[in-house]
């Protein structure tokens, strides 16, 4: 594996250098860059790697200006000291987001996850005609949603809910203005109704829409806590066993 090393902290890119010939002996580092300018040179020659490890804040600004300047094809691994970046990431080709100081085990989870990648998509086997027309037939999910308040009925679009969620067992809808209604269907039923690349259910109590999502940070024991743009009466906290499943979810779309 060729791997390249995007970071400007000296300290911080020999100790990574130190993991990767300790946890993967067979990989080349094929460089190591500290600035945007030095990495755009880089990548824009005959350079081929299969890995990048990025810092974000660079010496010359953000590491996202790169990919305004070169296509990057390979998975990208973020080691950073912010948390704030981590929507951006994963929608710059990332499949993992290390805070510093990072740890061997962090680099060792991050590479198993690189390979179980690379190993799920260099399958040989082509999908048949069936199924690749039974993905295009599929419908784009349910447009609205008849809901009761007040003595009448009226329906809200589901472009329009930021996100559904249990309380006392019975399911909720709530839409970007804020507005809360009743549902008579579990949450598992509504989320086989919307569309799956629109809402990702995150946990056993949430369904979630992708535009309403504002930052996600890293919590206790490897979980990530998502923010909407509106409040949620319950913190979004999603497993580390599910985290892999969402970070896929946010790179599809």
């Amino acid at each position: 594996m060729n791997i390249i090393i995007i970071e400007d902290e000296f300290r911080a890119a020999k100790s990574l250098q130190n993991l990767l010939s300790d946890l993967k002996p067979e990989s080349r580092i094929l460089g190591i860059y500290d600035s945007i300018e030095a990495s755009v040179e880089a990548l824009s020659k005959d350079i081929k790697p299969d890995l990048i490890f990025m810092d974000i804040q660079l010496s010359d600004g953000l590491s996202f200006e790169i990919f305004k300047s070169v296509e990057i094809t390979c998975p990208i691994i973020f080691c950073t000291a912010f948390d704030q970046y981590m929507l951006d990431a994963f929608k710059s080709k990332g499949v993992d987001y290390i805070l510093k100081p990072f740890s061997r085990e962090d680099i060792s989870e991050a590479l198993k996850k690189v390979d179980g990648l690379k190993k799920f998509f260099s399958k040989s086997e082509l999908p048949d005609l069936e199924s690749i027309l039974q993905k295009m037939n599929q419908p784009a999910g349910k447009s609205s949603f008849l809901v009761f308040k007040n003595q009448k009925y009226t329906t809200i679009p589901t472009e329009s809910i930021a996100y559904f969620y249990i309380h006392n067992e019975i399911t909720h809808l709530v839409t970007f203005d804020k507005e809360q209604f009743q549902l008579s269907q579990p949450l598992g039923q509504v989320a086989e109704q919307v569309a799956g690349k629109q809402f990702f259910r995150i946990n056993r109590q949430y369904l979630i829409n992708f535009k309403a999502i504002k930052e996600m940070e890293h919590y206790f024991q490897r979980k990530i806590l998502v923010k909407l743009t509106i409040e949620t009466p319950e913190k979004l906290l999603i497993n580390k066993e599910k985290t892999h499943s969402f970070f896929t979810w946010l790179e599809d779309r």
